[in-house]
């Protein structure tokens, strides 16, 4: 494919009208480098007066296209994530409860605080979490009126989590409670373990 040549003059010329030597010496000049593409900036001089100043612009094509660089694309920096609110966990690990089970974690599936039987709740099923109190069934062992823990028996429990707020900086449920209401025992916080300094309510 031979090469084309386009020369594209604006100096204020009248169609037809003979551009002057000079800038067809520029233009002249633009062919005959090599690889070169553009020249402006020649200017046409008479001796009689100035000229308007000529603009010249030359392309070569040799069998490719030469195309101007776009300037690279902004990149918008990463969206971060937010990050969820902290789930409230159950007491901690402390005082009384310090070898017990399912404190300092959230929606445990079991609860035992260490002492006998009596203080284990298995099975845990929550229905509620992260409100002012959280509630949940499980299973535990019942001891009725005048019997001994040696013969209790695993019942159905409803266990309560509350006083939902910070404890040594941190956000949890800093009491707890089970009942047997097939029993007629009730929700009562006045009497719970403080999972939060280890601790009963009311003392033993």
């Amino acid at each position: 494919m031979k090469n084309a040549v386009r020369v594209s003059a604006v100096a204020g010329i009248a169609r037809g009208e003979a551009a002057p030597r000079r800038l067809m010496s520029c233009a002249a000049a633009a062919i005959a480098g090599a690889g070169l593409i553009a020249v402006t900036g020649c200017s046409a001089a008479s001796s009689a007066a100035a000229r308007p100043t000529a603009t010249v612009t030359a392309t070569v094509t040799a069998g490719s296209s030469v195309t101007a660089a776009s300037p690279p694309a902004t990149v918008p920096p990463p969206t971060q994530p937010a990050s969820p609110a902290a789930a409230p966990v159950l007491g901690q690990l402390t005082g009384a409860f310090a070898h017990g089970t399912g404190f300092g974690q959230a929606k445990p599936s079991r609860i035992f605080n260490g002492g006998d039987p009596t203080g284990l709740v298995t099975g845990i099923s929550w229905t509620s979490w992260g409100g002012a109190q959280a509630t949940g069934t499980g299973t535990s062992d019942y001891v009725g009126p005048n019997q001994s823990v040696a013969t209790g028996t695993q019942q159905p429990v409803t266990v309560v989590a509350f006083r939902l707020g910070t404890c040594d900086g941190k956000l949890m449920y800093r009491a707890v409670e089970w009942y047997f209401s097939q029993h007629g025992q009730a929700f009562s916080p006045g009497r719970y373990e403080n999972v939060c300094t280890g601790s009963f309510v009311p003392s033993p």
